[in-house]
């Protein structure tokens, strides 16, 4: 039996509002708002009355957010901008995934180093496994992170109201785990995953992959893909030598347990389309967006 230690009324009220969740809030409301109406390119004083903020507000919490103005922001997120991404890795897709994610002069990620389970522990719906999750704030609403002793296996995102039931998608996952809830457990991996400054090569964050072996063959593609670089699912799918395999390629990515980390936002449709997100459209645009800040900032 899966046993689930879940506070509900912490969950269904979590409180007093963490000031980078009501920032990503805000930011949630203003870029659901921009990629309706990018064509148009909105004013400033447009996209705040979507957000709630005055346009000084919107301002200064872009550049918190991302380091670049709501302007810059917008023009990250367009889809003219995801299609340039996909055409630029398009041609360099084998260098980008054979450089994997070091390369002089350039921020690459969390320094990920990773593991798989074995395919029994995967058969088994992860019996036997103690998985400690904690709920934290993110620049993408509420984070919800799982771990195992050997690392990080989990992370999903939620909108105020709405981590109970993200926190159910995550356990449905492998539903013979025991999951236990460790908040000061979870915080250091939180603190690692989202604080840029503490991205360091000399201490590479441990991500233990919990899925089939064509799963793991697709997350570990996506590990490799550059920041600012995205690929076509057709592309992932060449690179695993299962050049039919596109829709398939496209399940594991959505199977993802390791948003963020495991950089399955970076996956577009092959004309360079914002497909779909488990997590919402909207969150992988503002991580895409969020991405292109902290690349112009070196």
């Amino acid at each position: 039996m899966m046993t689930l230690a879940i506070h509900d009324q912490r969950l269904a009220k979590p409180g007093p509002q963490d000031a980078a969740l009501r920032d990503y809030d805000s930011v949630r409301r203003a870029i659901a708002f921009i990629s309706e109406n990018w064509r148009t390119q909105p004013a400033i004083e447009a996209m705040a009355d979507a957000a709630g903020v005055t346009p000084d507000e919107l301002h200064h919490l872009f550049r918190r957010w991302a380091s670049i103005t709501p302007k810059a922001f917008m023009q990250a997120l367009t889809l003219d901008h995801a299609k340039g991404l996909l055409r630029d890795s398009a041609s360099i897709l084998d260098a980008a995934l054979d450089s994997g994610l070091s390369g002089p002069g350039r921020l690459h990620d969390l320094f990920v180093t990773h593991e798989a389970m074995s395919p029994g522990e995967w058969k088994n719906g992860g019996a036997g496994l103690t998985l400690r999750y904690g709920f934290h704030p993110s620049p993408f609403g509420t984070a919800i992170v799982i771990a195992t002793d050997r690392g990080l296996s989990g992370l999903a995102f939620a909108d105020p109201g709405e981590e109970k039931a993200a926190l159910a998608d995550m356990t449905r996952r492998w539903r013979n785990a025991t999951y236990v809830e460790d908040h000061d457990g979870t915080a250091p991996l939180a603190a690692r995953i989202f604080d840029t400054k503490l991205w360091r090569p000399d201490q590479p964050l441990r991500v233990v992959m919990i899925g089939t072996d064509f799963e793991v063959r697709v997350w570990e593609t996506l590990l490799k893909i550059p920041m600012g670089r995205a690929v076509s699912y057709s592309d992932i799918a060449c690179n695993i030598n299962s050049p039919k395999a596109s829709r398939a390629v496209g399940a594991a990515v959505g199977k993802n347990p390791v948003s963020f980390v495991v950089p399955c936002h970076r996956a577009l449709g092959k004309s360079g389309t914002l497909t779909g997100y488990h997590w919402g459209i909207t969150r992988k645009q503002a991580m895409l967006g969020w991405e292109a800040g902290q690349l112009g900032m070196q």
